[in-house]
């Protein structure tokens, strides 16, 4: 039987979408979860959704997604109320990831669409609390490692590039040499090419696969920015499953390395990574699929033949 550890982790998700006003959206969520529904009249229009558990959401407006509307069939211009973003409150994979694919898919029901010329995006975000410096390490050389297989993985759309760089090498390199042990050795080398200050909230830092401007100077959570907009809610199951093994993966190793291994067969090392991190099994197929289909290769065999 899988071992399934790496699920238990809080996580937290954003949405990016248009095709759908902020109002209607909240008041699908709202219904969805059987909550009450107030408007903040705040800079970014939004809407906070108090679920009956007491948990509150947000629908907010960003000026970074491209609106659009649907009339006769086709898409339109559409003004700043169709710019949307979910947030959600702090999330469990067993009790919630079921109760947020159906609000994606009530959603996209309702007219919403979240697609690459819309330049929208998917935000993860992780429990920062167990993390050390080892773990912190750990995790910037995971990412690092895989920046190509990822990115290819996750088809990240060249318009999206500015808000999800990849990993910096020199980032990294220093990071390794260093070998910080306390966390505010890793917070000063994570800001030392930097100008602006620290606790500036769009931070030009966070604009990185891996963002850790979100854990020193934001919600004590590490972020990843490098999901694709989608209202598939297979593919944001995929995308939160990884994002959880990833960082169990950051938080439980000794150490994890930097160098990029060779890789001869995409999809094949794709596979078989995340085997590593727990995608074993019938209730990770679909994961394992959304996450492969983009590669090049056979996922059963790592060269051409099977010699």
């Amino acid at each position: 039987m899988a071992n399934k550890d790496f699920l238990k982790s809080n996580f937290g998700i954003e949405i990016e979408f248009t095709g759908i006003t902020r109002r209607k959206a909240a008041k699908i969520v709202a219904e969805h979860l059987g909550g009450s529904l107030e408007e903040l009249h705040d800079y970014y229009g939004t809407f906070r959704i108090t679920a009956s558990d007491g948990r509150k959401w947000k629908v907010m407006y960003d000026g970074s997604i491209t609106t659009q509307k649907k009339v006769g069939g086709h898409k339109v211009s559409a003004s700043k109320e169709y710019s949307v973003e979910l947030v959600s409150p702090i999330l469990t994979y067993e009790k919630d990831m079921a109760s947020l694919q159906e609000i994606v898919r009530k959603l996209r029901k309702a007219g919403a669409f979240s697609e690459q010329q819309n330049c929208t995006g998917i935000h993860i975000h992780l429990d920062g609390r167990d993390h050390t410096p080892r773990s912190i390490r750990n995790f910037m050389n995971i990412i690092y490692s895989r920046n190509d297989l990822l990115y290819d993985a996750l088809q990240i759309e060249r318009r999206r590039m500015h808000y999800c760089k990849k990993m910096d090498q020199r980032l990294v390199e220093r990071m390794n040499k260093k070998k910080p042990t306390t966390m505010k050795q890793i917070e000063d080398i994570w800001y030392q090419d930097y100008s602006e200050r620290r606790e500036r909230h769009y931070h030009e830092s966070r604009y990185h696969f891996l963002n850790l401007h979100s854990l020193f100077n934001g919600c004590g959570t590490v972020e990843l920015r490098g999901f694709n907009g989608t209202l598939h809610a297979g593919k944001i199951r995929s995308y939160v499953a990884l994002s959880l093994a990833m960082n169990h993966q950051a938080l439980t190793q000794k150490s994890a390395s930097s160098k990029k291994p060779q890789i001869e067969n995409p999809k094949f090392s794709m596979r078989t990574w995340l085997n590593r991190i727990g995608f074993i099994g019938d209730d990770f197929k679909n994961c394992r699929e959304h996450l492969c289909k983009h590669l090049d290769g056979s996922a059963a065999w790592r060269f051409r033949t099977a010699a």
